[in-house]
């Protein structure tokens, strides 16, 4: 019986949705998406599509499929590439990414509650996560699929066949990202341990499937903790929804942390995702950052231990509990979608001086980043349009291990991402003259606002626009 002031559920239902729709805004407002990863996707989307076709693109990357848990956004370009466009088809499944990941979140409550309440509302304010704002387009996608899975394991309760339908549909979240399919099994294995312990938990046994591929060595890549482990995992919490402004960026988790004590000492907090929450909080805490080829392996975590507990809280809240919580979510995507808007802007201006650079050229991106800023860096990896623009060779794009469907020809060793990547010390100007990358390019294409301090030797300088310059750079190495 819901209380006399508590939201309709019908109306609650209709805010949630709209509420999901709303998290595609930054999208609405820039033309083009600023996450940072997006130009290193999207130029191997191009490579994907046209690679064959284009000479000038096939003398510098070769594209191969290998079954792995990190192509879901690269199955669903190369279905609506061809049909929509590179740029249009990448754009259309980055903003439905956050959509799905609000409706799988109502899915959720739904399924659980038969009804769309609080904790929906309030966990989509930690929807716009850094995984989101960096791109990690696959995990995003395969952490949207991992909700409506739990959605599906709940609803087709006691049905036989439930254990046939599930053991592919594992497989499908694994090939999304393989971190997803680890969140779909610690939600699923959490609901189950609820209800029955660990002998319940073991009715999971269908997701594990995917377990078989990643012990066969379908993942790749290696295992990596990194320097200052304790202060590093304190980092990842700390910023557990760094995005664009620090203050409001650190508010949020500590408002969603306080709602979910607050329901705990209520009896409003459902065991059923709770445990889930606690699991993925156990997770990011114990798995390395760098595993099977991926960076950030624990942090991504945090932001959905966050989601996920505040779905837990079970309350059919009053009206303006439910458009406050509303409004933490707007708070959080609204600010979003106007930095991305101006960077967008400036984006467009960077972009013009590519006009100067001849299809095929090799292009050494630099990008200065200023030491430890708390905003997210957009541009990190903009020299990737010179792939996507010009069908240049450039050193800003994911290679080098079997996560990445990717491969470089002909580039000289070290030839991909971070050499682009310059850490400047507050105060202190980019060295362009020792850029290393420079001595295998065309061309020098540096993307930032600080002035270099030096230019590499008789480098000069083709065309200029706010926050960027390009450079024709003298005697280059001979291509390989």
């Amino acid at each position: 019986m819901f209380a006399s002031d508590a939201m309709p559920p019908r109306a609650a239902f209709w805010l949630a949705v709209v509420l999901a729709l709303a998290l595609a805004l930054p999208f609405a407002f820039a033309a083009l998406p600023q996450q940072s990863d997006f130009p290193a996707h999207l130029a191997r989307y191009r490579v994907m599509l046209d690679g064959a076709s284009d000479p000038a693109l096939a003398q510098w990357y070769q594209f191969h499929w290998r079954i792995g848990g990190n192509m879901g956004a690269d199955l669903l370009m190369r279905l609506l590439g061809h049909v929509m466009g590179l740029e249009p088809a990448a754009r259309l499944i980055g903003a439905a990414i956050p959509v799905l990941t609000g409706l799988g979140l109502i899915a959720v409550e739904r399924t659980l509650r038969g009804r769309a309440g609080l904790g929906s509302v309030l966990a989509m304010a930690a929807v716009w996560s850094p995984a989101l704002a960096l791109g990690f387009a696959n995990f995003c996608l395969s952490l949207a699929l991992a909700l409506f899975g739990l959605a599906g394991w709940i609803k087709l309760e006691n049905r036989r066949w439930r254990a046939v339908l599930f053991m592919p549909a594992a497989c499908a979240v694994w090939l999304c990202h393989m971190a997803g399919w680890g969140v779909l099994v610690v939600l699923v294995g959490g609901y189950e341990f609820s209800r029955g312990g660990f002998r319940g938990a073991l009715a999971c046994w269908p997701l594990l499937v995917p377990a078989f591929p990643v012990l066969l060595g379908a993942g790749g890549g290696g295992i990596s903790w990194g320097e200052g482990l304790i202060a590093y995992k304190l980092g990842i919490w700390i910023k557990a929804l760094r995005v664009h402004d620090a203050v409001p960026d650190l508010l949020l988790p500590l408002v969603l942390l306080v709602a979910a004590y607050l329901a705990g000492r209520t009896g409003r907090i459902d065991a059923r995702l709770g445990w889930g929450a606690l699991g993925l909080v156990l997770a990011s805490l114990l798995l390395p950052r760098h595993l099977s080829g991926g960076d950030y392996a624990d942090y991504r975590l945090t932001a959905v231990a966050l989601m996920v507990l505040a779905l837990a809280i079970d309350w059919p809240a009053p009206r303006g509990v439910m458009l406050a919580a509303a409004g933490a979510t707007l708070v959080r995507v609204v600010p979003i979608a106007l930095a991305w808007h101006g960077q967008a802007q400036q984006l467009q201006a960077m972009l013009t001086v590519l006009d100067h650079v001849p299809v095929g050229s090799r292009v050494a991106g630099a990008v200065a980043v200023a030491e430890e800023p708390w905003a997210l860096s957009p541009f990190e990896h903009v020299p990737c349009y010179a792939a996507v623009r010009r069908s240049a060779l450039t050193n800003a794009h994911f290679v080098g291990n079997s996560f990445n469907l990717m491969e470089l020809r002909g580039a000289p060793s070290g030839f991909a991402d971070p050499s682009q990547r310059i850490v400047v010390p507050r105060g202190g100007r980019p060295d362009l003259a020792r850029f290393a990358p420079a001595a295998g390019a065309d061309y020098l294409w540096y993307v930032g606002e600080m002035e270099p301090q030096s230019l590499p030797a008789g480098a000069a300088l083709v065309a200029r626009a706010p926050g960027t310059m390009l450079l024709k750079l003298a005697s280059p190495a001979p291509a390989n």
